[in-house]
């Protein structure tokens, strides 16, 4: 039987994990964001721009699932990259219909120029943890992640049949 960590007689907002990852969340986003202001990125088109070299080629509906990011928005976001030579779009030989996304090397050259902006401040974020606890933190977080995406597939299979 599953462990119930919450119970309907002592619930808080403030105590529930949903409450705390967005504002964990929000709170990295932000001390990020305000690292990268004065460049001509902001902290979101360098995190599309991260995950075109690290996943490779992506359509945009991927990688605006993958960022879990509004698709209006994403578009826009993606025109600008392409504007200033980040990124560029390819029609697949495959399949003309499909355009994929490709991170040019100005968009490499500016991922790595603006790498130690987050590094640092994810390290001034994590100042307070030792080692082993972001370690901790870390494998905490990935089973989190795990079970939610192995539920949200369970889900999705549920759906169809």
């Amino acid at each position: 039987m599953a462990a119930k960590h919450y119970d309907v007689k002592t619930f808080t907002s403030q105590q529930s994990i949903g409450y705390l990852l967005k504002m964990s969340q929000s709170l990295v986003h932000d001390r990020a964001a305000a690292a990268f202001a004065g460049h001509d990125l902001s902290f979101i088109q360098w995190i599309a721009l991260m995950v075109l070299r690290e996943k490779g080629s992506q359509t945009a509906s991927e990688l605006c699932r993958y960022m879990r990011h509004d698709n209006g928005a994403l578009t826009r976001m993606l025109d600008l990259l392409e504007e200033r030579g980040y990124v560029q779009r390819e029609r697949s030989e495959e399949d003309r219909r499909v355009v994929k996304l490709q991170l040019t090397a100005a968009g490499k050259r500016k991922v790595t120029e603006l790498m130690p902006l987050l590094v640092e401040s994810l390290n001034e974020t994590l100042a307070d943890f030792s080692k082993a606890e972001f370690a901790e933190l870390l494998r905490l977080l990935d089973k989190l992640v795990s079970g939610m995406r192995a539920q949200e597939a369970r889900s999705d299979t549920d759906k169809t049949s």
